[in-house]
Order: structure tokens, then C-alpha cells, then sequence
């Protein structure tokens, strides 16, 4: 039985993923910042861990606990909008302790076993804003974008080794708790600074209004799973009909 571990499984594209390779017969290995019966049914071949990818510690025990891994998934992340001016650089070096150096620190550390084993592949999720500018997503953009650059890298460094690392691009995905918890990060609530008031009012309706093409959870978890049992997937991946559109455009 193929193992796969997949950070950030509390709600969204992470859980969605979890799922469906339960579903589909692997051992899944869920981690989340704090562990909880309820998220997903038990299983026997399903194993949750406490794992905060920002902390070195908890990276380490959480690898030590998982055992073998087949394929790692580096799904979680934190969202943030707001204009740059509105931004305090402690704020944007949080997003990118997450979202970049988190990936980062996942990576390097199950490194040593798919060497080991000659076999591996990680799946990094980002987004299609990486391919597509908009505004107030300046620090998130950066982020992700910054992920998919190191993947790109990384991926030729690692490929004597036999070690596969894809790129999933998801897009809009009002169905899942993402945008709540970005807001969640803006310490006084959504508040733009006053010169950006009205761009930020016109970029909420454009969220919150009806969409022709979005992206759902279950996109994002087939794209995972495309990437990670298809040796001869491409690199980059979308996930979404909106992410199709974007990528097909770009």
C-alpha cells in the first residue's frame, strides 16, 4: 500500500485530498496544526499527526512518526489580501513562513528517505493568481510564486534520484474556507488603508459575485492525485475550470 502525507488536511483542498486517496486505497497520513477526530472518519489506513510547518521541531516528529512516504503533498497555507501599504513586513514574513519557507522545510526533510529509496514525489499546491496578476494579493502572489519557482529548480536538482516534483496551480474556490481564514489573519478585520478603499471594495464584489468557472475542492484533489500516480504528468498542473482558463492564457 502506497503511503501519501498531505499537510494542511483541517478543511478545503487539503481534507478533499485526504479523502480521496483514502477512497482510492493509499495510507494517508493527515496533518494539520491541531489534530481532530471529527475532520475525517477513522480508517485504518488513515493516520493523523500534529504538524506545523513553520516549526522545525514539529516538522521533524511529525516525519518521524509518518514512517515510509510514498508522496508528500505541501497543500498548506495561509491566504492574505490587502494593499501593500496595508501590509507590515512581519505580516508578509508570516505568509512567507508558510506558505514558502514551509514548503521548503517539508521538502527538505523527507528528502532523506526518497533518496534513500531512489523514489518520491512531492506535490507543491499554489494558485493560478501566480499566472495571472490581481490586485491586493501582492504578498500571497509572492509567496506562492516564489514556490513555484523553487519547484522548478528543485525538481531538476533531485531528478538523478528519481524524485518527481509537480506543481498544482488551483483557482478560485468559493466552496472552501480559504478566504475566511485569509480574512481571519487581518488582525482588525477586512480593512483597507483609505486610498485603497474603493479598489478593495471592487475586488470583494468580484470574489463574492457569481462565477462562470471556479475551482472546487474536488479539482484540486483529482490534480494532486493526476500528479502524484502519473510519472508522465506535466510539471505544472491547474486544477479548476477557471485554473484551465488562466493556464490555457497565460
Amino acid at each position: 500500500m502506497k503511503s501519501v502525507l498531505i499537510t494542511g488536511c483541517s478543511s478545503g483542498f487539503g481534507l478533499e485530498t485526504a479523502k480521496l486517496f483514502l477512497e482510492r486505497g493509499w495510507r494517508v497520513v493527515a496533518t494539520m496544526r491541531t489534530p481532530s477526530n471529527d475532520v475525517l472518519p477513522p480508517a485504518p489506513n488513515l493516520l493523523l499527526l500534529k504538524l506545523d510547518v513553520t516549526d522545525p521541531a514539529s516538522i521533524a516528529e511529525a516525519i518521524s512518526a509518518a514512517g515510509d512516504i510514498d508522496v508528500l503533498v505541501n497543500n498548506a497555507g495561509i491566504g492574505w489580501l490587502n494593499a501593500l501599504e496595508g501590509t507590515s513586513i512581519d505580516t508578509a514574513r508570516r505568509i512567507f513562513e508558510t506558505n514558502t519557507f514551509g514548503t521548503m522545510a517539508m521538502c527538505q526533510a523527507i528528502l532523506p528517505q526518497f533518496r534513500d529509496r531512489t523514489s518520491g514525489t512531492i506535490v507543491n499546491v499554489t494558485s493560478t493568481v501566480t499566472l495571472k496578476s490581481l490586485p491586493l494579493l501582492s504578498i500571497y502572489t509572492a509567496s506562492k510564486a516564489a514556490v513555484n519557482a523553487f519547484s522548478e529548480s528543485f525538481a531538476i536538482e533531485v531528478q538523478p534520484f528519481n524524485i518527481k516534483v509537480k506543481i498544482v496551480l488551483p483557482g478560485l474556490a468559493p466552496d472552501t474556507q480559504f478566504g475566511a481564514n485569509a480574512f481571519a489573519q487581518m488582525p482588525e478585520g477586512l480593512n483597507f488603508p483609505e486610498p485603497y478603499a474603493e479598489l478593495g471594495q471592487a475586488v470583494m464584489a468580484g470574489f463574492s459575485g457569481p462565477h462562470e468557472e471556479i475551482t472546487r475542492a474536488i479539482d484540486v484533489a483529482e490534480a494532486v492525485w493526476e500528479a502524484a500516480t502519473n510519472d508522465a504528468a506535466p510539471g505544472r498542473i491547474p486544477a479548476g475550470a477557471d485554473a484551465v482558463t488562466v493556464f490555457n492564457e497565460a
